[in-house]
């Protein structure tokens, strides 16, 4: 059985789906999804982490997350996971974190298709020139989860 959640953030809203006990994937959403009266095991605790992120009280989210990929798309998810709180890195150090900066395009690309952004951390990857590049829900949003994470305050975007 599949279970939703949704999530009004000072981004827009989100829809994070999963399993009883895993969250298998978010995205953002321009309208309000259809609200669902089936939870799973990790709604209580995804909404918590979330109201805490937003008001930058929560540097590391605790939730089961099962994303489905790849083995190759899993060790850069798995590597996205550790980059810290307010930090970013390049797509070439991801590239050459993960063993071969040959494959920055794989790991670029493996980035892109993350089924879980925020929570896995794909918003923390840029340029190697300190540009911002690429993000599944867009640039602002991008640009806003990072300054959060700097600790400047911006608008809401919605």
């Amino acid at each position: 059985m599949n279970f939703k959640s949704i999530f009004f953030s000072n981004i827009g809203w989100l829809k994070i789906e999963g399993t009883e006990d895993y969250i298998t994937s978010l995205s953002f959403q321009k309208d309000e999804p259809e609200p669902s009266t089936a939870h799973g095991n990790w709604h209580n605790p995804l909404i918590e982490q979330l109201n805490a992120y937003f008001d930058a009280q929560c540097y590391v989210f605790d939730l089961p997350l099962q994303p489905k990929g790849t083995a190759f798309q899993q060790k850069v998810w798995r590597e996205l996971l550790k980059i810290p709180y307010g930090q970013t890195i390049s797509y070439w150090e991801l590239s050459q974190r993960l063993g071969d900066v040959k494959a920055i395009r794989a790991a670029a690309s493996a980035n892109g298709k993350n089924p879980i952004p925020l929570l896995i951390p794909c918003h923390r990857v840029i340029g190697k020139d300190g540009s911002l590049t690429g993000f599944s829900a867009g640039l602002d949003r991008k640009k806003y989860l990072l300054e959060l994470e700097k600790g400047i305050q911006s608008l809401t975007l919605f």
